[in-house]
């Protein structure tokens, strides 16, 4: 129906409005290769069960820093997993609170949790990386699992969730899904939305063998990958970027598998503010630039194009151009998306 309703426009080449509409149908087509190609590999990919196999031993790596009171409420889930093997390294990063003697309690309790202490004069660069670099250094197994203090599991199944993705011999790499914890008002559910939609197209990219990034508050890799690549060595001066840099450094079509179902996520605690978060995504967009070229190509190509398809729309409605048309194709985009 909407194909025979185009096919009935009256094509002028001299009607300038007939190239402003081709334009507008190629964004349609490159929005549509988008959602139906790319992203439909998440969106149409079911869950598998997890498969019995040997578990790996796992560490699992939180840097910490004034975090007391999200350790004292986050901690004892992330150390109570049923997991045969593991341990939690959490590395103090100069705290100033009482994270330095909650941690020595918790591991009288739990004697898998292992405590990397050292003192905020050391760290000479800005960000976690430093930090977390010595966190892996003081790992005592290869396969690492990455999250952060604010963060909490959704279930005690999330290690055997994401050490399930290592059953192919050349996966190195695995990226999990944090999103936001549910709360109410408007910006929650901006915060939600916008990692929501980051994370469709970072695991959407990786599943069509093109990953780029992944995101620190739940990520999975080899200690010897990151020794062999030499850690985060050539981007220290970035305050960001110990997860999104480095996995398109490392990741490849051959080592990475996504993992995103329930019982795998990490919730985290949101910001509280819109300050607070445009600082977060400041923060966040300075390492765009380190990003490989083709990734900047098709993730601006999106970004273009979606922008386009709404201004030429708009454009072509307040001209009144075959507002069936129009009205058609935003109504298939929307249904497509």
């Amino acid at each position: 129906m909407i194909l025979y309703e185009i096919l009935k426009i009256d094509i002028s080449l001299a009607d300038p409005l007939f190239y402003v509409f081709a334009a507008l149908f190629f964004t349609f087509l490159i929005q549509f290769f988008y959602y139906a190609v790319v992203f439909g590999r998440l969106a149409f990919t079911s869950i598998k069960p997890i498969e019995k196999q040997q578990c790996q031993p796992l560490s699992v790596i939180i840097c910490a820093k004034n975090e007391y009171c999200n350790l004292n409420s986050y901690l004892p889930a992330i150390l109570e997993q049923d997991y045969p093997d593991f341990e939690v390294v959490v590395v103090n990063d100069g705290s100033e609170d009482d994270t330095e003697y909650l941690l020595k309690d918790l591991k009288k309790k739990y004697p898998h949790l292992t405590i990397v202490d050292f003192k905020k004069n050391v760290n000479f660069f800005q960000g976690k990386k430093f930090p977390l670099a010595l966190g892996i250094r003081a790992a005592k197994n290869d396969v690492l699992v990455f999250t952060d203090a604010d963060c909490y599991p959704r279930s005690n199944q999330w290690l055997k969730r994401m050490q399930s993705a290592y059953h192919k011999p050349q996966t190195e790499v695995v990226l999990g899904y944090s999103p936001y914890e549910k709360r109410s008002g408007l910006l929650n559910a901006l915060i939600r939305f916008d990692t929501f939609f980051i994370a469709v197209q970072y695991l959407s990219y990786a599943m069509w063998g093109m990953p780029y990034m992944g995101v620190g508050r739940n990520l999975s890799y080899h200690r010897s990958l990151f020794i062999k690549n030499k850690g985060f060595s050539s981007h220290y001066q970035v305050a960001s970027g110990d997860d999104d840099i480095f996995i398109s450094q490392i990741a490849h079509k051959k080592n990475t598998h996504v993992v995103y179902d329930k019982e795998a996520q990490m919730v985290s605690l949101p910001k509280t503010s819109f300050k607070s978060w445009i600082k977060q995504k400041r923060r966040h967009f300075t390492t765009y630039s380190y990003y490989k070229i083709k990734h900047k190509c098709f993730l601006g190509f999106f970004s273009a194009s979606n922008l386009m398809f709404y201004v030429l729309l708009l454009f072509l409605a307040i001209q009144k151009y075959n507002i069936v048309v129009l009205f058609a194709l935003f109504i298939l985009r929307v249904l497509i998306q």
